[in-house]
């Protein structure tokens, strides 16, 4: 190669590693059980994770090595040892469980930093997410894209971080009719935002989403975002999440597949009733577990707690994806906002 071409190809790649560029594997390299819809697949959002995130994608069995079962602060009596994907729901009935971790968890240790996704958007050695479709009536299908993190860093107020929790569930959900994606949610904390699937950044034909530094809420836009307000984002706000293109993540690479069906007379709000099917063996007990996936508040006399304004810098990890509403009625989940629009555009901050 001559020179100035060899010059010129090393400034072409500097470019695009300065731009954000990762590539994509193709679907044929992705090992996908059997009986999955492609559809699912081709419209599957990537998630770009934000430039200075430190807590990535994390193995969901993992979060069970380094936690351990306690009720009101005891261990409980009796609990599955070791527990695993298999054996979580054998915890349900015994009170309210919360996963607590073995060390100090609130200095963000070794293994709540995840597993950074490699150069084709893979989380190597870590399952970190779970898809699971729900089929509605009327040839409605939707796909819930479940991701999950280790660790969620709250955000600074007035210097002063509040939040941050052990344990990090969020999820985007993909509404198909007649197998072409038509709206999308994204979590985002207590609420989110709806979008047309068309509105949405692309790449490669799939729908592009945006994870806030630390917390991980799922926007459609870089850049910064108010959620002072659950569900009604001002143009400054004292809570702010922050999101751009870092890692470029692709959850279907490893994740775990199901269905989920519901009795023909539940509702959205029920919870208690749903049947989760695996496609290829994946452990499915998990899902039934009602508990959270990280320790309880902390106490206000423990010294590492803060407070403002009554918001704690410490607070309690979420319960897991059987809560989050996988029986809809509209793209919104019930409660999350006053009114479900479905937006076909992009406004600042969404």
């Amino acid at each position: 190669m001559h020179a100035m071409d060899m010059l010129r190809s090393i400034a072409a790649i500097s470019w695009l590693l300065l731009c954000g560029y990762t590539r994509a594997a193709p679907l044929a390299e992705r090992q996908i059980p059997s009986g999955v819809p492609q559809y699912i697949l081709d419209y599957a959002p990537y998630v770009w994770l934000e430039p200075e995130e430190q807590f990535f994608p994390s193995d969901i069995s993992a979060q069970l090595v380094n936690t351990r079962p306690a009720v009101d602060g005891e261990a409980v009596e009796g609990a599955p040892s070791p527990l695993t994907l298999e054996n979580l729901d054998q915890l349900n009935g015994v009170g309210e469980v919360w996963l607590t971790a073995n060390n100090d968890w609130t200095a963000g240790p070794t293994w709540t930093r995840g597993a950074q996704p490699n150069m084709d958007g893979k989380t190597e050695g870590a399952m970190s997410a779970a898809v699971i479709i729900h089929e509605n009536d009327n040839n409605t299908v939707d796909a819930f894209y479940f991701y999950f993190y280790a660790y969620n860093q709250g955000n600074e107020v007035l210097g002063q971080e509040l939040g941050t929790h052990l344990g990090d569930w969020e999820h985007s959900m993909v509404r198909f009719v007649d197998g072409q994606p038509e709206s999308a949610w994204l979590s985002a904390h207590a609420s989110g935002g709806a979008f047309t699937y068309s509105a949405l950044e692309k790449l490669q034909g799939r729908a592009v989403i945006y994870s806030a530094k630390g917390s991980h809420a799922n926007y459609a836009t870089s850049g910064s975002h108010d959620h002072t307000i659950p569900g009604l984002p001002l143009e400054a706000g004292l809570l702010n999440d922050f999101t751009g293109k870092g890692t470029l993540w692709d959850p279907v690479q490893s994740a775990y597949f199901y269905t989920v069906s519901f009795p023909e007379d539940a509702d959205e709000t029920d919870s208690s009733v749903p049947t989760f099917t695996s496609f290829d063996g994946s452990p499915t007990a998990w899902l039934y577990f009602t508990g959270h996936w990280g320790d309880d508040t902390l106490p206000e006399d423990d010294p590492r707690q803060a407070d403002l304004f009554g918001s704690k810098k410490f607070t309690g990890g979420p319960t897991g994806p059987r809560d989050k509403k996988l029986n809809r009625g509209e793209v919104c989940p019930e409660g999350a906002v006053p009114v479900c629009d479905v937006r076909g555009f992009l406004p600042p901050g969404s």
